[in-house]
C-alpha cells in the first residue's frame, strides 16, 4: 500500500466493519478518502466507490461504505482532489479522474484484497466510473447507478449546473465541445474489458435515464456484456429498503463476475 501517506481510524456505524481515513499520492498531490474493511479476519475483493456530486454535494457517507463492506468486500472511496483538506482543485470528470486511477491501485496493493478489485460510481460517479475502467482493463466488473455516462447531456438538461460546468470545465460545450468528449467515455468504450451493471429509476431528474439509455446504446453496438437493472417507479434515490436490497443484489452480482 505505498501509495498512502497517512491513515487513522475513522468512527464506523458498523461493529463489522472498521473505517479508516486515508491520505493517499495522486500524481503529486495529496488526496483524502475513506476506507472500509470487514473486522473479519481473511481476504476480499476490493471495491471501489466513486462518489457523485462535486464539493459537499454528494459527499461519501460512512454508512454507504460501511454498508458495501459488510456485504464482503475492502472498500475505498476517494474525495476527490480539492475536498476535506485534499490538495489541488476538483475538476469535473476531467483531472480528478487520476485521483480515481490511483485509489483503484491503492486497493490493488491491499494484502487483504484478493487481486480483484470492482468499480462502483453513483450519479457523477458513473462517469468516474467508466473512465477508471478504460484505464484499468484488469477492472473485475463495472457498476454505474444513476449514473452520468454523457457529459454534454449533463449540460443540456441540469441548467441549474451550467454555470459550475462552465467554470470547471473552462466553457460550455458549445464554444469547446472537445472538453465534454474527453470527459464522455461513450466514444471509448469499444475499448472497454470488465462486465457492465446499470442501474437506473426512470423517474430520475437528477441524471436522466436517457444517460442509461445511451451507455447501453453503446455497449450494445460494441457487443459489449451489460446487464440493465431499470425501476420505473424511482428517481435518483431509492426508498431505504428497495436501497438496501440492490446493494445486496448489485455486490452478489459483482461477486458472479
Amino acid at each position: 500500500m505505498e501509495r498512502i501517506i497517512e491513515c487513522f481510524r475513522f468512527p464506523s456505524p458498523n461493529p463489522h466493519v472498521h473505517l479508516s481515513m486515508v491520505t493517499y499520492w495522486s500524481g503529486d498531490l495529496k488526496i483524502k478518502g475513506l476506507l472500509a474493511e470487514p473486522v473479519q479476519e481473511g481476504l476480499y475483493d476490493g471495491f471501489l466507490y466513486l462518489r457523485g456530486g462535486i464539493k459537499n454535494v454528494g459527499m461519501v457517507r460512512p454508512a454507504r461504505i460501511a454498508q458495501f463492506a459488510s456485504e464482503g468486500f475492502i472498500v475505498f472511496a476517494p474525495f476527490y482532489r480539492g475536498n476535506r483538506g485534499g490538495e489541488g482543485n476538483e475538476d469535473f470528470a476531467g483531472e480528478d479522474r487520476e485521483d480515481a486511477f490511483s485509489a483503484f491501485e491503492l486497493l490493488q496493493s491491499h494484502p487483504r484484497v484478493t487481486g480483484r478489485v470492482h468499480i462502483f460510481g453513483f450519479s457523477r460517479g458513473g462517469v468516474m466510473a467508466l473512465l477508471t475502467a478504460l484505464e484499468k482493463e484488469e477492472a473485475a466488473s463495472v457498476v454505474t447507478w444513476g449514473g452520468v455516462s454523457d457529459m454534454r447531456l449533463t449540460y443540456e438538461e441540469r441548467k441549474d449546473l451550467r454555470r459550475m460546468m462552465k467554470r470547471v470545465i473552462g466553457a460550455s460545450p458549445y464554444k469547446q465541445e472537445e472538453l465534454y468528449e474527453w470527459r464522455t467515455p461513450l466514444y471509448q468504450l469499444e475499448r472497454l474489458k470488465p462486465p457492465v451493471l446499470i442501474i437506473h429509476g426512470l423517474r430520475d431528474k437528477n441524471v436522466s435515464p436517457e444517460h442509461a439509455f445511451r451507455l447501453e446504446e453503446r455497449l450494445k453496438q460494441v457487443e459489449h456484456p451489460a446487464e440493465t437493472w431499470y425501476f420505473n417507479q424511482y428517481d435518483h434515490y431509492f426508498p431505504p429498503a428497495v436501497n438496501r436490497q440492490i446493494v445486496m443484489d448489485l455486490c452478489a452480482w459483482m461477486k458472479k463476475q
